[in-house]
């Protein structure tokens, strides 16, 4: 069975963590928004899949994935269904309980990444938010992005299968959704998200770890991986982006 993403085709986004983990098992998916419209694929086939009014279970917005009539929409659910077809989590339900909650926090730190730029509402551009973008970005450079980097350092020095993945002893999908957390923060933030990496030496080795496997390699050479850019989640204005001078930075 081939599964179907659907995703806006110009950026990563929240689609590229499911991408990530569809391409890390070698499973077959076609990625439809990025399709031509002549052949019933494109955005407009997006569009008319997210507002078929005959689905009972409508998924809010993209990313949303169709494995033959089942749709599932929100990364983190969609990790949590393919995961164990794909093997990318634990058997136990302890096991897939605990990968999903670290899922659901590399969400809720995307989340607060893509605040800095958009503080107030996302209706509203990038520059008629400025003074409270910067604000935001520096809470987030000083405060934030440490908090929650250093929780994930503290879970894989913790593990008691090694620090070489967050959860036992195998790749999962939660490292691979770290893996693009990092990618995404060093992107936006190169200053500040190189000072805090400094500080979690574990969690670097691990996105080099996740970048070695020879499945991610290939396709982060490939075409099929989109660049970041200033329509996405992450977003490099320098100005936001600011050295942590905290003492807990």
């Amino acid at each position: 069975m081939t599964y179907e993403l659907h995703y806006w085709p110009s950026i990563p986004g929240r689609g590229e963590f499911v991408r990530l983990a569809l391409e890390a098992a070698g499973a077959p998916y076609v990625d439809i928004a990025r399709g031509g419209d002549d052949a019933g694929s494109g955005v407009t086939a997006m569009q008319r899949a997210l507002g078929d009014r005959r689905a009972r279970q409508p998924p809010f917005a993209p990313p949303f994935l169709k494995d033959g009539d089942f749709v599932v929409g929100q990364t983190a659910a969609i990790l949590a269904y393919l995961a164990p077809t794909l093997k990318l989590v634990g058997r136990s339900e302890q096991v897939r309980t605990w990968t999903m909650q670290i899922q659901l926090t590399i969400a809720d730190m995307v989340t607060e990444a893509h605040d800095t730029h958009h503080p107030i509402a996302t209706s509203l551009y990038y520059e008629d938010q400025k003074p409270e973008a910067l604000r935001r970005a520096e809470d987030f450079c000083r405060v934030r992005m440490p908090k929650f980097l250093q929780w994930f350092e503290r879970i894989l020095s913790q593990n008691p299968a090694g620090a070489r993945y967050l959860v036992g002893g195998r790749l999962s999908y939660a490292d691979l959704s770290l893996f693009h957390l990092v990618e995404g923060l060093r992107y936006a933030f190169p200053l500040a998200a190189e000072r805090v990496l400094a500080r979690t030496p574990l969690v670097v080795e691990l996105h080099q770890r996740v970048a070695s496997q020879p499945k991610v390699a290939a396709y982060l050479r490939s075409e099929r991986r989109l660049p970041f850019n200033e329509q996405c989640i992450f977003r490099r204005y320098p100005e936001l982006d600011t050295i942590p001078t905290s003492p807990h930075s």
